[in-house]
């Protein structure tokens, strides 16, 4: 007779086989991490998929009970490569704040907020944490506004990464349904320029920004990735600017910066038909900078963001400032070098810059 001690092992035993399972097809590069689990979810009927389930157990907990298995019921249950280096490199998963997914940690009162701040030493990351889509209300672009100056505000942080904590979207786009709220012209006028005064305040400030890209941006979404200086993308993310189908147009820059980034036919092609573009086309394209495993996009961000912020901080920031005026034509492009080059040029960094290379020794930055 079967006890309910019994089933509750077997139960368990058939979670940790399909983690397995899980594990193996990610090695073999069959599928991403998020297909994975969402074909798990849609086909077996898992309330979650087993890799985020995983996380949520815990990987150290999961691989010491996968070696018990193997030793006392089959060696099938070897706990599988990939989790033995996650758990070897510290991704345990939710505890930890990053295992086959990463998740957020929040500062101080910024829990429970629909952009929650993390700061990180340097580098800090703003998490979209609005489910079920992430999408840009008017109350998310205040969120993120106020994230915005408390980084540039803040001399010790460089580098700042706009990150999903949905793992299963980066961000829907716009809110719609709060659009159709908004009374009149003025109101929709108002909401647009406060979105691109954001954006454009991004991309012209000291702070660098990475967008690490988990799953598909769209509309409002990808507009906001575009803004950011570089972007890693998740092999399974998506990239779109569906507006037409909605009889609207990109609002919050998608007809001005994914020409500057892909060229004008293609997004031409992207603004008109609506279809999304996967990773390795946005890599091509030029609308991305780095293509990774799913499991390893957080990684690899962050291992941009410190390189970025041991750059020289006042060099950075010159540099930003230039290739923003560079939209305007090249004399006032040209023009805004030859500034921000005399500018930097003078400062103790510049100075210190050149003694270290000459010197071949690392230099120290002071910001000034």
């Amino acid at each position: 007779m079967t006890t309910a001690a019994d089933g509750a092992a077997l139960a368990q035993r058939l979670i940790l086989k399909a983690i397995v399972e899980a594990c193996l097809v990610l090695e073999e590069g069959v599928s991403t991490a998020r297909e994975i689990d969402l074909g798990m979810m849609a086909g077996a009927g898992f309330p979650s998929g087993p890799l985020a389930g995983a996380d949520a157990w815990g990987l150290d907990t999961v691989v010491a009970e996968l070696e018990k298995l193997a030793e006392d019921v089959d060696p099938e249950f070897e706990p599988p490569a990939i989790l033995r280096r996650l758990v070897g490199q510290g991704r345990l998963g939710v505890k930890s704040g990053q295992g086959f997914y990463p998740y957020p940690r929040p500062d101080a009162g910024y829990e429970g907020k629909k952009v929650q701040l993390e700061t990180r030493g340097e580098i800090a990351i703003a998490w979209l944490a609005s489910p079920p889509a992430n999408s840009l209300s008017p109350e998310v672009i205040g969120e993120l506004e106020e994230v915005w100056r408390a980084v540039e505000h803040e001399p010790a942080i460089r580098v700042l990464v706009i990150a999903s904590a949905n793992q299963q979207l980066f961000c829907a786009g716009a809110d719609i349904k709060a659009f159709t709220k908004l009374e009149d012209a003025a109101a929709v006028r108002g909401l647009i320029t406060r979105a691109h005064r954001l954006m454009q305040s991004m991309e012209a400030g000291d702070t660098v920004t990475i967008a690490a890209v988990n799953a598909p941006a769209y509309g409002g979404g990808n507009e906001l990735l575009m803004a950011c200086d570089l972007r890693v993308a998740a092999q399974s993310a998506l990239f779109g600017q569906p507006e037409i189908d909605l009889g609207i147009i990109p609002g919050f820059g998608g007809t001005q910066r994914l020409p500057r980034l892909v060229g004008y036919a293609k997004a031409l092609e992207m603004n008109l038909t609506g279809q999304p573009i996967g990773a390795e086309s946005a890599y091509e394209f030029g609308l991305v900078n780095q293509v990774v495993p799913d499991h390893e996009l957080f990684d690899a961000t962050l291992l941009w963001a410190r390189k970025l912020a041991g750059q020289a901080p006042l060099a950075v920031a010159a540099t930003k400032r230039a290739m923003v005026a560079a939209g305007g034509g090249l004399d006032s492009g040209i023009a805004a070098e030859e500034r921000e080059f005399t500018s930097v040029f003078l400062t103790e960094d510049a100075k210190e810059g050149i003694s270290a290379f000459l010197g071949k020794r690392s230099a120290t930055w002071q910001a000034r």
